[in-house]
């Protein structure tokens, strides 16, 4: 899918929000733009789902990065991985993710958490009962959903950037080394 566009002003603008936002226009948007509606489908999307706040980030960011690495989505990874590490996820969670089981960096409720990601991304879903009754010891119904929730997002963006051919865009080399970030400091 081509990444590039007629320099409309509409253009510049998601151009010039994005760099700032993001240190660079993200090649999603790019893809999205070809189709206004769908673009403006997905901003109020994810938008919406940045206030969601039941759940905190690492839990958040374990169930995206489950699911990136289940579908395959070497773009979700790069930039998932700087996301979070941003938002003060402990990097050596992040670079488990895709070894959780046998990795033991991660507590009893990360690990359902992640399960459940990986469950719900495969093809067809293969979430048990057993998972949501696990879930349901650190979790009220709420929270559930929005996991859920926030897995099936994960799940729409991962495919999505998977089916138009996107890779990484370098997001997690812009991250700080380990030892210089403020996770490792504490």
């Amino acid at each position: 899918m081509p990444l590039t566009h007629r320099r409309t002003l509409f253009v510049r603008a998601l151009e010039a929000y994005s760099r700032r936002r993001y240190g660079g226009v993200l090649d999603p948007g790019l893809v999205a733009l070809h189709n206004r509606r769908v673009l403006l489908t997905l901003i109020e999307t994810e938008t919406s789902a940045a206030r969601w706040n039941r759940l905190d980030h690492t839990v958040k960011a374990l169930a995206t990065m489950a699911a990136a690495a289940t579908i395959g989505c070497e773009w979700c990874l790069d930039y998932g991985y700087w996301e979070s590490h941003n938002r003060g996820v402990p990097v050596v969670k992040l670079e488990q993710i895709a070894r959780w089981r046998e990795a033991e960096v991660y507590s009893e409720l990360e690990r359902a958490v992640i399960g459940f990601a990986e469950a719900m991304s495969a093809t067809p879903p293969s979430v048990s009962d057993r998972q949501v009754d696990e879930l349901r010891q650190w979790f009220d119904n709420g929270q559930i959903v929005e996991l859920t929730a926030m897995v099936a997002l994960e799940n729409l963006r991962s495919r999505t950037n998977a089916a138009m051919g996107l890779t990484g865009q370098g997001f997690k080399d812009r991250c700080k080394p380990v030892g210089q970030d403020r996770v490792h400091e504490q």
